[in-house]
């Protein structure tokens, strides 16, 4: 979890807890905010020997509370979002920092977590990781989604444990390459402290939930996380290059397509982002000015680089291969899709469906405003696109927004708000 830095300081069980506020917005308002930078039982070494994993696997088999997990990955750094290293507390049984790289995974540890809820901070970021290395949570309490549901201004994880506790987070070493070994000590504290609170952090978030009349709704949105499937591939994951906004010819599409397949399979032969291998910028670059041959290429920028001169041969011969295609195969422009056009067209596609758009989402304000939601998370502002663009028939919104995906508690909430907006533009 990526945090600006701090100040070093002691945990509040510490002989001395004296110190500056570590929140300069925080000291502004004059609250006092106790540092929390050592973890209480002290920093654990990183769990490498799988003995000692079977030994935790025995202990977390034993009844106990919740589990408080995280993972540290090496995203700017390494190919693909592996995790490096996984963080596990639970109070009666301390903190286990786990190296996945030495172990192989953590597939061990599956069953024994079966019956503990999981507490993760933005559960999104790390169920991916985590399910790679072989567990999956079957109940979670998501402290950052709590947070957005309760409608606090500030829902990351030092600000939540600030607001919430009274306590100062270690912060600096987020985006540091976790795939460094050995990890440095200050890293390996800051990790164990981003689960030291987690329980007492969900605790709190449980109170206030359950005071605003919001835990069932939070509950209903920590079980779809559960039960959603495994992200399927992205069709032409291609497209998400920087950039490729600005190129509406499909030869160009086409050399941004093999550089970036050349680039990818560079990037994971070599396991390094694929951005340290070649930046987005050049291969936009290097697509809009087709170079006519190798010598004009090395005069753009980046590929004028050493670095770059020496893998000449694999961008041009990615460019050749895209100059050659034959027109059929040429890759569109768009992709095909049976959603909805983007919002900022309905009004020259269809009026009427503009009209109920920008009904909806006056009412969907004033809802968020009402229940302190965002409004994204009121409801999937994809489903109200999808919803509005071609109504259901007989405007049974309730079984579209569940067709959809939408929560009961979301059902219940906004259903009334579309169909209002159906019917004021009707």
């Amino acid at each position: 979890m990526s945090r600006p830095t701090a100040p070093q300081l002691e945990h509040p069980d510490a002989a001395s807890t004296e110190s500056a506020p570590v929140d300069t917005e925080e000291a502004a308002s004059g609250r006092d905010v106790v540092p929390l930078l050592v973890p209480q039982d002290g920093v654990p070494d990183p769990i490498t020997d799988p003995l000692v994993l079977l030994d935790w696997a025995r202990r977390l088999a034993e009844p106990g509370g919740p589990v408080a997990l995280d993972a540290e990955r090496a995203s700017g750094f390494r190919y693909g979002s592996r995790a490096y290293l996984v963080q596990l507390r639970r109070p009666d049984l301390g903190t286990a920092l786990f190296d996945p790289i030495a172990l192989g995974d953590l597939a061990v540890l599956d069953d024994p977590l079966a019956g503990s809820e999981w507490v993760l901070h933005a559960a999104n970021q790390d169920l991916p990781c985590l399910a790679e290395i072989g567990i999956r949570p079957r109940t979670l309490f998501d402290t950052e989604l709590a947070g957005r549901i309760a409608g606090l201004p500030r829902v990351g994880l030092g600000p939540l444990v600030e607001q919430m506790l009274g306590l100062g987070l270690a912060k600096g070493h987020g985006a540091a390459d976790w795939s460094t070994r050995p990890l440095p000590h200050d890293w390996l504290a800051y990790a164990a402290l981003d689960v030291e609170v987690l329980i007492e952090l969900r605790d709190a978030m449980a109170d206030l939930l359950r005071s605003q009349g919001k835990l069932e709704w939070a509950e209903q949105e920590f079980a779809a996380i559960v039960a959603a499937p495994a992200h399927p591939p992205r069709v032409d994951p291609w497209r998400r290059t920087s950039g490729i906004h600005k190129i509406r010819d499909r030869r160009r599409l086409a050399a941004i397509r093999e550089l970036w397949l050349v680039r990818d399979d560079a990037a994971r032969r070599r396991d390094l982002a694929p951005h340290r291998v070649l930046p987005d910028s050049a291969i936009a670059a290097a697509a809009q000015a087709l170079p006519s041959d190798r010598n004009a290429l090395l005069e753009l920028p980046v590929f004028s680089g050493r670095m770059q001169r020496r893998q000449a041969h694999l961008w041009w011969d990615a460019l050749e291969r895209a100059k050659r295609l034959p027109d059929k195969d040429l890759p569109p422009v768009t992709l095909p899709s049976d959603g909805p056009p983007p919002a900022n067209r309905w009004s020259v596609k269809d009026p009427a469906a503009a009209a109920r758009l920008a009904a909806a989402r006056a009412g969907l304000a004033a809802l968020s405003e009402q229940h302190g939601v965002p409004v994204e998370n009121l409801l999937s502002p994809e489903l109200v696109r999808r919803t509005l663009w071609r109504p259901p028939a007989g405007t049974d919104i309730e079984a579209a927004l569940i067709d959809g995906g939408a929560r009961p508690w979301q059902v219940e909430l906004t259903a009334p708000v579309l169909r209002g907006a159906l019917d004021a533009t009707a």
